[in-house]
């Protein structure tokens, strides 16, 4: 199995850091969970064909989260330069109202799929196709040829519901996805022992603290003291941080990764790993970290 943070950001546009997404490869599928701005032009970077994704899974609708769902399943109909063509229908998974999102996406862009259908030589139907499976409750949402991907349910505050996040199993090996989340023990639960356990993390300076907004944001993430407490109890082989919320005002700068390690440390002295775009964790025995490089440079 091998997981790929293709975006590891925030609602802030950063060149770096992307929309949240990741890419789990595994018995010969491709599996994306959420879909951020730029999707597509990591998985260009990573030679992965977007018709080759098996499914999209969604955590919540947060547009951070979501807003790359257009390019993906448009793009990956389109003849583009060197890309494979889809010639089968894009298949998302995820809580209830996800179909009502996708068949909202259909009437928006249904000019342009008429005008491409017009085309010679027309592009396949089936290509723009979207199948949607929905699910209201947490348990197995997808099991296929060896891989099982599990939904819980997560906390990412009072208004933001539903929320999940997933655990992915492929012949004994185990990647945990927190999603969007507080410091919740569903997490613990389904990241107990896992390989990997990716967790979003928030952080501010202490002279945030008190800031009406910064409040507002921590009544809906997970701050790094915690999730290191979380990382103690459910003691996977590797936790890594993703989806990066690093607060800052006019006159605040924001904090450094330096200082989510330390807040972390606070509670967790385990194996720890800073998520950065396009970083792959392969699982076997061991995790192992591959940082991308440009072939091109």
């Amino acid at each position: 199995m091998v997981v790929t943070l293709l975006g590891t950001g925030s609602p802030t546009p950063l060149p770096d850091r992307f929309g949240p997404s990741a890419l789990v490869q595994a018995a010969g599928q491709t599996l994306l969970f959420d879909a951020g701005r730029g999707v597509p032009i990591r998985m260009h970077q990573l030679g992965v064909p977007l018709a080759k994704i098996d499914a999209l899974f969604l955590t919540h609708f947060h547009s951070d989260h979501t807003s790359g769902i257009p390019d993906i399943w448009l793009t990956r109909w389109v003849r583009t330069s060197g890309a494979l063509e889809s010639t089968t229908p894009f298949n998302v998974i995820g809580p209830v109202r996800t179909n009502a999102l996708m068949l909202n996406l259909e009437k928006a862009y249904a000019d342009d799929i008429r005008v491409r259908m017009a085309a010679k030589p027309t592009p396949s139907p089936q290509g723009i196709a979207i199948t949607v499976k929905e699910f209201d409750k947490g348990g197995v949402v997808y099991n296929r040829n060896g891989v099982t991907v599990t939904a819980f349910e997560v906390e990412h505050g009072a208004e933001v519901k539903p929320a999940y996040g997933y655990r992915i199993d492929c012949d004994g090996r185990s990647a945990v996805l927190s999603g969007d989340t507080t410091y919740n023990e569903n997490v613990i639960k389904y990241g107990r022992g896992a390989d990997l356990l990716v967790h979003e993390v928030a952080h501010a300076r202490a002279e945030l603290s008190t800031d009406v907004n910064f409040q507002r944001i921590m009544n809906h993430h997970t701050l790094p003291r915690l999730a290191g407490s979380l990382f103690s109890q459910a003691k996977p082989k590797l936790a890594a941080y993703t989806h990066f919320i690093l607060r800052s005002s006019a006159t605040v700068p924001p904090p450094s990764l330096k200082d989510v390690v330390a807040e972390t440390r606070r509670t967790y002295s385990g194996p720890l790993e800073l998520g950065e775009d396009l970083m792959s964790f392969a699982i076997g025995e061991e995790v192992t970290i591959r940082r991308y490089t440009d072939p091109s440079s």
